[in-house]
């Protein structure tokens, strides 16, 4: 039985709050501005899991840097109008400090951005510290986020849970040392995610909750 956490790190985007309407649109946006062929709301999911400053030179070469303005021209509009807990997320961050846990948020949303969606829900009376992208010198599936989430805390890596939504989650634990978490995802786990397994699964949030 793996035992309770003394830390437990969370992915923010789809893990605790529903931003995938504001992705799927950013994404649509600068595909179009650049002249290329959009992906669909399927390929958004199952593609955008990086950090845009690992992401987008990638899929945009030496236009990355047009790309990245004309991506968060788009997301600096909506994204705070639309930002929406998911279901049970705000019980579970509630439990999982009443369990005595140290919360924290890993994220590959840049951090500024990820520290101002976590301001205007007021979740800083649960959460502790939210590094994002460009907050560390390489942003998930590197360990680098997790290390700086736990640095001066005392709490090991193997004493924390790292929880999300993708394979770069899971990647992001087994690389730092954690117990790697599974918050919803498919019934049937593809060979990418069976790579970097999860040591435990959850449905959503209440049941992850019912966990602890």
């Amino acid at each position: 039985m793996t035992p309770r956490p003394k830390a437990i790190l969370f992915d923010w985007d789809n893990t605790l709050v529903d931003t995938w309407p504001t992705i799927v649109e950013c994404y649509h946006q600068t595909f179009t501005a650049l002249g290329q062929r959009p992906w669909t709301a399927q390929e958004v999911q199952d593609r955008a899991h990086g950090s845009l400053r690992d992401v987008f030179p990638k899929l945009f070469g030496a236009r990355a840097g047009d790309a990245e303005r004309i991506y968060f021209d788009a997301f600096l509009r909506v994204h705070l109008e639309r930002l929406a807990p998911l279901p049970g997320a705000p019980e579970l961050l509630a439990r999982a400090v009443e369990a005595g846990c140290y919360v924290a948020v890993v994220s590959n949303k840049t951090g500024q951005h990820l520290r101002t969606e976590l301001a205007h829900l007021g979740w800083e009376r649960w959460i502790k510290r939210a590094v994002g992208a460009k907050d560390c010198v390489r942003d998930k599936p590197a360990p680098d986020p997790i290390l700086r989430a736990l640095d001066g805390t005392g709490i090991a890596p193997a004493e924390a849970w790292m929880v999300g939504d993708t394979r770069a989650d899971l990647e992001c634990a087994h690389a730092a040392g954690c117990v790697p978490v599974l918050l919803g995802g498919p019934d049937q786990l593809s060979a990418a995610f069976l790579e970097f397994p999860p040591r435990l699964r959850a449905r959503n949030c209440h049941a992850l909750a019912a966990l602890l």
